[in-house]
């Protein structure tokens, strides 16, 4: 068995796009995956599954999640070796100043061009740290995620390439989810 992780984007903000984690969790079993594990409400999902193909599992959730609600909700899922590696690998954990809370990982579809990164880093403010690594970027925004200019959105803007961010928290529970 191979163990992933997806990452729905958009759902339960706001009002918007709801979707229990009791039913996406039965919904998953349905299209079968198996030993489901939800994390918190925003769309974070544990599994297993023997296929390997991570683009299918983007489709397959992403296409049930709209037969059954409607929504149109970027999926991405990694393996977790990925993920173990995005967070073995964080360049900022190195810097004893950092405050955890305000620290996130964007986890990008590919590998995002020079000119695409110069962009991002045009919107970062003068105390926050971005730093990419592959199909990876580590945030940090001392003033809050509130404030700041590297949001999902401009990311994606400037990248031209689908991202979701997480949590330094999240990622680490999601590494130890991934783990049982």
């Amino acid at each position: 068995m191979n163990t992933f992780i997806a990452l729905l984007r958009g759902i339960n903000v706001s009002g918007h796009n709801i979707i229990k984690m009791a039913e996406l969790k039965l919904l998953l079993q349905n299209i079968g995956l198996e030993n489901v594990i939800t994390y918190i409400q925003s769309g974070n999902v544990v599994f297993n599954s023997t296929e390997i193909n991570e683009n299918l599992f983007e489709e397959l959730i992403s296409d049930k999640i709209k037969e059954t609600y409607g929504y149109n909700v970027k999926v991405l899922v990694v393996s977790k070796e990925y993920l173990k590696s995005v967070f073995n690998n964080n360049p900022l954990l190195k810097d004893s100043s950092i405050d955890f809370k305000k620290l996130c990982v964007t986890f990008l579809k590919k590998k995002p061009t020079e000119e695409g990164k110069e962009k991002v880093y045009e919107l970062a403010s003068k105390d926050e740290l971005l730093i990419f690594k592959g199909k990876t970027a580590y945030i940090y925004c001392p003033n809050g995620f509130g404030r700041t200019k590297l949001s999902n959105n401009n990311i994606e803007k400037k990248l031209k390439i689908s991202a979701t961010s997480r949590n330094w928290n999240t990622t680490t529970k999601l590494v130890e989810l991934s783990n049982q």
